[in-house]
């Protein structure tokens, strides 16, 4: 039975049940405390929770899922997956604990000619929380199970809480039993894997308070209207029903497992344990990336971006550990597109936009692979020949700072080898790199090595370069240098720096970034990731070498990406335009004081005290594009510095000059500046110049930012497209649209003044609860509550001096708090006979501020404190409980 019949069955089956079917919310969830959908209940803990009254009585749905804290286990369970799907079936005050348990004993044990999942029912066990009779009881009377099959056990597995004041109740958990061949007997008491968790059935039927724990709280009653909440494993049911061993082989993830193993030229199940578990990785790894991907994660180094980035990395490692060194995730994200687009059209239909990502973050990180991980493998070795078992945290370092190898990959290969990390060390490390001054980027790169390496290079004369006439250029090897020391060759899938007598290829200058392109010569190709000038008249090439083998001698050709120089050649010359037209405008005050260009983007920076006004702005993107409209013809000119200087043209800012300087005109004289960087031959080749950005960069300084070319166009397409939009959403004519939005923005203002009032007055319909929710110790009553998301410190004083007068003249504490905008706030107050009792408000919220990661204080009687660690909010609600019970003790 295929995955996707199993879940269009359990659907079925519920909707025949009179639930409503729900659709999987996404895998980015709103709830601020996750980064993802974690488990199927969070799309409806508002409901569960009674924040948000639930739109319907009962649903259902097959819920998308991420979860990350187990990654170390897949590939090594049967059962552990980053991607996941639940099927859910839940009951907002409806039914409960009877039709739960019918529900899933009919679905599992049902015929599939019926709807049914044909389980047999000798198969089944199911645990129950061991003081839930009424559980047990109705097993033995709906279902065929004997007395022996149903156990019971403790909190810590079968009771259902979320560690906070609020809903929790006992749960029942369904098991299948694979068979004496997988385990010993005993059912799920033993805790073996031969018993496979299938479905869980919690009955949210208590309130609890004082919880000290996940299993440790006060019970303080019945929910008024009783939840049910349950979840069964969608790859589970479908491993167990297509007989395979483990969710790896199902019929959703196998393809891609079979075609990683192909690829590495493995066999499957036959071979090696190690090789099997990095199959199940690559499946898995697969899989998860293209689900998040469909939602709309991309790869970063942070947030969710980043775990997006570390399981598609370690999808990549595993097939390089599997022995597979090229590029895999054309083949691999194509498998699993086919195996999941039956459930999940989206991964066909967007594919072309989610297959790129994941094609350019495997480029990228096979060259962050190819070097760290030769530094790496060479440290190991040499850690195990010295008798060492730990890895210097300063190889760490190295290895993320120089090379970008990630920590946790570091550590995993470290693990494998049987050694350890000093991750205290690169943690030290790490904090001292935050905390300096960040270097200029150019001084970064010129560093790659020890400048005395180019000494000799550097002998045999300047490189020539013949980019500004030749977009190819035969040469010679004249030297190639490895992590700053020189070698006679380089092989596949190094990284080296190669010194050639003459190229075509531009180095990083002027504000100019370095060309594209390649290094080619007989049996070998080489891949340009840099061009510098490390030492003046000596030009570097930083490559990766992709095929063959370079050697000292050999004959080498540079090739140029023509595209990629066109498009900064644009820029380059955009540069100038910007820099004529801001001198038009603002006079010749407006001196450069750097710029950058690349394709397709400029930035201009000039020295300038106040932000420029819009129409300013117009006014110098008008002068820039009537330069390129009138087609002026750009000329260089190669003479003395002073025959230049005496020409009018302008020095820039923090570029040194010798003798002979290269002059760039556009127009003759209306703009000339000494420049060494590639343009274009006439200003009409620019096509466009749009100014997007315009910002202080220190004191007395302004940057400018435009797009060029056909990035520029796009960028207009792209704000015709929204002003069309809105246009057409607001049913308002384009040149009316700021005065709507204006208007729009006015009755938002009225209205959310409004709500404010609302909220106000919902806090204090509260007041009763929170009055009745205080606890007793010995003769002083208190009250320590979260009133939950968006409520103003103002309004939670408000409220506590409320709470406090209700509570009379006996000894009383109130301690409120509320979370708004990530941040925590504690509110504490005291009547006069809790304070003649020692309990002072400034020492409770300042002991509260602390758990949360902040600071507070003020009088006995009224304090407040709070923090950013919002998550900390019931430990310091539960500390200001605690310092009361010891004060009075």
């Amino acid at each position: 039975m295929k995955t996707a019949e199993i879940a269009q069955r359990f659907l079925d089956f519920f909707e025949k049940k009179n639930h409503t079917i729900v659709p999987s919310a996404s895998l980015v969830t709103d709830d601020p405390a996750l980064l993802f959908t974690v488990a199927g209940m969070v799309p409806f803990i508002p409901y569960l929770s009674g924040v948000v009254p639930p739109p319907y009585p009962r649903a259902a749905d097959v819920q998308k899922c991420i979860r990350t804290n187990d990654i170390e286990e897949v590939g090594k369970t049967p059962r552990h997956g980053t991607f996941f799907q639940m099927l859910g079936n839940w009951s907002f005050g409806d039914y409960f604990k009877e039709d739960a348990i019918r529900f899933a004993w009919e679905l599992l044990t049902a015929p599939e000619a019926e709807g049914g999942l044909a389980f047999n029912p000798k198969d089944l066990w199911v645990t129950v929380y061991e003081e839930d009779d009424e559980a047990r009881e109705l097993w033995l009377k709906l279902s065929s199970l004997p007395d022996e099959r149903i156990q019971r056990l403790g909190k810590d597995t079968n009771y259902w809480s979320t560690g906070l004041p609020g809903p929790a109740g006992p749960c029942s958990e369904i098991f299948f039993d694979r068979g004496p061949e997988y385990g010993v007997d005993g059912g799920p008491a033993t805790d073996d894997d031969r018993y496979v968790e299938i479905w869980n059935l919690v009955f949210m039927q208590y309130e609890i308070t004082n919880v000290r724990s996940k299993y440790d709280f006060d019970i303080v009653g019945e929910l008024p209207a009783k939840n049910i909440d349950t979840g069964m494993g969608l790859e589970r049911i479908a491993f167990i029903k297509q007989g395979v061993d483990n969710m790896y082989e199902t019929d959703q993830v196998r393809p891609v497992l079979d075609l990683a193993a192909q690829l590495a030229g493995k066999a499957y199940g036959q071979e090696s344990h190690d090789d099997d578990v990095r199959l199940r990785i690559v499946a898995d790894h697969v899989r998860s990336s293209l689900m998040l991907l469909a939602d709309g994660v991309t790869p970063s180094n942070e947030g969710r971006g980043y775990i997006l980035r570390r399981i598609m990395r370690r999808a990549i490692r595993s097939m390089r550990l599997l022995g597979v060194e090229g590029a895999t995730f054309p083949e691999l994200f194509a498998a699993s597109r086919d195996a999941m687009k039956e459930s999940y059209p989206e991964v066909e239909t967007d594919y072309a936009r989610l297959s790129a990502y994941a094609i350019a973050e495997e480029q990228t990180f096979l060259r962050t692979l190819a070097a760290g991980s030769a530094i790496l493998d060479q440290s190991v070795v040499e850690a195990k020949n010295g008798g060492g078992t730990t890895l210097s945290g300063s190889e760490a370092f190295l290895l993320h700072d120089t090379y970008g190898f990630p920590i946790d990959l570091t550590l995993e290969i470290a693990e494998e080898a049987g050694l350890t990390v000093d991750r205290g060390a690169f943690d030290q490390l790490m904090l001292e790199q935050r905390t300096r001054a960040k270097a200029d980027a150019r001084a970064r790169k010129g560093t790659i090595a020890d400048q005395s390496a180019y000494r000799e290079f550097r002998a045999h004369g300047e490189t020539v370069f013949t980019g500004y006439t030749e977009m190819q250029t035969e040469s010679r090897v004249l030297g190639i240098l490895i992590q700053g020391a020189g070698t006679d060759r380089a092989a596949e899938g190094q990284i080296a720096e190669v010194i050639l007598a003459e190229t075509a290829l531009y180095a990083e200058s002027g504000g100019q970034v370095a060309d594209k392109g390649v290094i080619v010569g007989p049996g070998y190709e080489l891949e340009v990731l840099d061009v510098q000038r490390p030492v003046p008249g000596l030009v570097s090439h930083t490559v990766e070498v992709t095929a063959g083998e370079v050697s000292v001698g050999a004959p080498a050709t540079t090739v140029v990406d023509a595209l990629n120089r066109h498009a900064a050649q644009q820029a380059h010359t955009a540069t100038h335009l910007v820099h004529a037209a801001i001198r038009d405008t603002l006079g010749k005050t407006a001196t450069q004081t750097g710029s950058l260009n690349r394709a397709g983007y400029m930035r201009f920076d000039f020295s300038w005290g106040s932000a420029l006004s819009p129409e300013t702005r117009t006014e110098i993107e008008d002068i820039a594009n009537n330069a390129v409209r009138d087609n002026l013809e750009v000329t260089t000119r190669v003479m003395s510095l002073d025959e230049a200087k005496a020409a009018g043209a302008m020095a820039l800012f923090g570029e040194k000059y010798g003798d002979t300087v290269r002059m760039v005109d556009i127009g003759g004289p209306w703009s000339r500046e000494l420049c060494g960087g590639t343009h274009v031959s006439r200003s009409a080749e620019i096509g466009l110049v749009n100014l997007v950005g315009e910002q202080s960069v220190g004191a007395s300084n302004r940057r400018v930012e435009a797009l060029v070319g056909l990035d520029a166009f796009r960028d207009l397409a792209a704000e015709r497209a929204i002003v069309s939009q809105l246009s057409s959403s607001l049913k308002t004519p384009r040149e009316q649209l700021p005065t709507r939005i204006a208007e729009l923005a006015a009755n938002l203002k009225a209205a959310e003044k409004k709500i404010a009032a609302f909220e106000a007055q919902a806090l204090t319909g509260r007041l009763p609860q929170l009055v009745d929710s205080a606890v007793s110790f010995g003769t002083v009553r208190v009250v320590a509550q979260s009133l939950g998301e968006g409520a103003s410190a103002d309004d939670v004083r408000s409220l506590a001096l409320q709470v406090r007068d209700r509570l009379g003249s006996d000894p009383a504490v109130v301690a409120l708090a509320s979370v708004t905008g990530g941040r925590a706030t504690v509110v504490v107050v005291t009547n006069d006979a809790a304070r003649e009792r020692g309990l002072a408000a400034g020492a409770l919220a300042k002991a509260a501020a602390g758990v949360l990661g902040g600071g507070g204080g003020g009088r006995p009687d009224v304090a407040q404190g709070g923090g950013t660690d919002a998550a900390a909010l019931p430990q310091a609600l539960e500390g200001i409980v605690s310092d009361v019970r010891t004060t009075i003790a």
